[in-house]
């Protein structure tokens, strides 16, 4: 079984690029099963799992909204990209033998759950990993907003965010060799110096609710179980101690 897991109860925020693997657009069986795997390990080692995962693999509202699109409208589309995501991620983990529920902001009973909050709660509770789609349900905002409200919602005990690298750093390393890496960052310093990790509203959430924000690569196998375990590689934001 290994290690307790430090944290109990997390939101994992991962975005919808990380599903598309060597791909340029839509979801990559391979690289969804292989994250779906990660979420397993962390669930069979003691830990309640929930998740929102982004839709830019699909559609960015922003990106429509360039091309002409009304922004509500456009930010409604890349809502209902979340959800082909969420389902994607839900079939992946029950291959993996892990019971899953999808929750949608929208509702669309025909293929998964209204987001009912003490529901949420339950199914996490009974070992079920929790996915929220369709981010608030309201344009404007975006998937990392979302997360942080959730993670809030949810009670979690730290937002982990999932993302190419294994950490924050102080410019783009893939385009910096000179990027320096943190360990710590408080949210003030985030919001400071505009790193960009997440959305000033979503820190900005998560600072006043007193939830770490995680930082870890999605793309190491096993990084996500290390980092529940208070081992792995990552960047942590919280509040300065």
């Amino acid at each position: 079984m290994g290690a307790e897991p430090k944290y109990r109860r997390v939101l994992l925020k991962v975005s919808g690029e990380a599903l598309m693997g060597t791909q340029s657009f839509g979801i990559d069986t391979d690289t969804v099963d292989r994250i779906a795997a990660d979420v397993r390990d962390a669930v069979n080692a003691g830990s309640q799992i929930c998740m929102v995962i982004g839709g830019g693999n699909i559609f960015r509202g922003l990106a429509g909204a360039a091309k002409g699109i009304e922004r509500a409208t456009a930010d409604y589309m890349g809502m209902l990209a979340t959800v082909m995501n969420a389902l994607a991620m839900q079939a992946a983990l029950e291959r993996q033998g892990i019971p899953s529920r999808v929750q949608s902001a929208i509702p669309m009973s025909t293929v998964c759950e209204p987001y009912i909050r003490r529901r949420a709660i339950r199914h996490m509770e009974k070992g079920r990993v929790v996915i929220f789609a369709a981010g608030t349900g309201n344009p404007f905002f975006t998937t990392d907003t979302a997360a942080a409200l959730r993670a809030a919602e949810m009670g979690c005990n730290a937002m982990l965010k999932g993302t190419q690298v294994d950490g924050v750093y102080s410019a783009d390393p893939k385009k910096d060799p000179k990027a320096e890496r943190y360990d710590f960052l408080s949210y003030h310093e985030v919001l400071a110096r505009n790193l960009q990790v997440m959305d000033a509203s979503a820190v900005s959430l998560s600072r006043d609710n007193g939830i770490p924000i995680i930082v870890f690569s999605i793309h190491d196998r096993g990084s996500f179980r290390d980092v529940l375990q208070g081992k792995g590689r990552c960047t942590i934001i919280r509040e300065q101690v």
